[in-house]
């Protein structure tokens, strides 16, 4: 053959790449018969370093491309994702758990129950001069509880649309108005053994952290009115009993509710994925008609679920920026105040245009079932709450 046929000839053919593991040819960089991929471990490090990155870097990627269209896209997401144009945008449970968790660390990070002033004063948040037990008359006991629950209501309003951001504040609260109640009644009988010419009685010895939930109409106790429910063996009604003497214990010596807060903080992503299927067989059940899959419905589930831990975590941000500014720099403090109650409002606004784009119904018929979802998920979601409270004071 002469040099003008090999050059006519072209190149020889190259050898055709099979898969290791079934022998089929090739196409890519999976195998289309079996799926395994040409690339294992076996090979250089820094070929796998630089295949860390590159991922890494798509995931980021991915979350740009993600975030802004949660943020201010109503339903958009969910139908791109019904639409198949999915590879784009991160896949819906996981925006769910990473949103979720940064939510739960801004809100848990917001929450501060400190611990107990020595004189039994309980601590929330700025540390006050004044306690109950230093008021001398209830006036100022009255004053003192308004001031703390003034600066909790404040702290209230930044997580209103949390899930379960406000359990933490609400324990508070309610310390706080046990506490106002027991130096109120103390000084009223001090008043009026004074007005008798009687002795002033001494101040009663109130065991504090003490845990308080009725059984059987009168308060918990380990031994005297334990924990005994008919429907379960005795070996649990047992355990049940030793977890909560166990919890008493542990909220006794350690003179604050923190303990309770972070053991319920540390169920609550797990109660509320629990939650999160019940909520997308209501929406299954709200729009049987629409001959929807259920999954969709928990698409749409985890999307909106999503936007409201971004939106939260954006509300924390600005309280927290807030809290960093100086008193003569008001305009930015306005600025922010601003933000922080438009990012709150536009929660429920979001959810309901979400509700209208996905489903594509009426106004009528979209804001009536709004209405229901919001009450049934409402009830829902509040014995979640308590269902959290307790598997935390159980695992304490």
């Amino acid at each position: 053959m002469t040099v003008a046929e090999d050059a006519a000839a072209g190149p020889p053919p190259a050898s055709i790449r099979r898969c290791e593991n079934c022998g089929a040819p090739l196409q890519g960089e999976h195998c289309h018969a079996c799926g395994q991929p040409i690339k294992g471990l076996v090979r250089h490090f820094s070929s796998i370093l630089g295949d860390f990155f590159d991922t890494v870097l798509n995931i980021d990627s991915r979350v740009l491309r993600t975030i802004g269209p949660l943020l201010v896209r109503p339903g958009f997401l969910s139908l791109e994702y019904f639409a198949g144009r999915r590879v784009r945008y991160v896949t819906p449970m996981r925006l769910f758990l990473f949103l979720s968790l940064v939510a739960f660390f801004a809100v848990q990070g917001s929450i501060d129950v400190g611990d107990r002033d020595e004189d039994g004063g309980i601590s929330v948040g700025p540390r006050r001069g004044d306690s109950f037990d230093n008021a001398a008359t209830p006036e100022q006991v009255r004053k003192i509880s308004a001031e703390a629950l003034a600066e909790l209501d404040k702290a209230r309003k930044e997580v209103a649309n949390v899930p379960a951001g406000t359990v933490g504040i609400d324990i508070a609260r309610q310390k706080i108005r046990e506490k106002a109640s027991e130096r109120i009644a103390y000084l009223e009988a001090v008043e009026k053994a004074r007005a008798s010419g009687q002795p002033i009685p001494e101040p009663e010895e109130i065991e504090r952290n003490n845990i308080n939930f009725p059984v059987n109409g009168k308060n918990w106790h380990p031994k005297s009115n334990p924990i005994n429910f008919a429907w379960l063996p005795g070996p649990v009604n047992r355990s049940l009993n030793r977890r909560m003497s166990h919890a008493k214990d542990v909220l006794k010596s350690s003179h604050s509710e923190k303990p309770l807060v972070d053991a319920m903080f540390n169920v609550l992503p797990q109660t509320l994925i629990v939650v999160m299927p019940l909520f997308a067989l209501m929406l299954k059940v709200a729009y049987w008609f629409k001959r929807r899959l259920y999954m969709e419905h928990l698409i749409v589930a985890l999307h909106s679920h999503s936007f409201i831990a971004l939106a939260v975590t954006l509300v924390m941000l600005f309280a927290w920026l807030r809290s960093l500014i100086p008193g003569d720099a008001g305009f930015w403090n306005g600025v922010l105040g601003w933000a922080q109650g438009l990012t709150a409002a536009w929660i429920p606004l979001y959810l309901l245009l979400m509700q209208k784009r996905v489903y594509a119904q009426g106004w009528p018929m979209t804001l009536a079932k709004y209405s229901v979802l919001g009450i049934c998920y409402t009830v829902l979601l509040g014995m979640a709450m308590v269902a959290a409270v307790l598997i935390g004071l159980l695992t304490l």
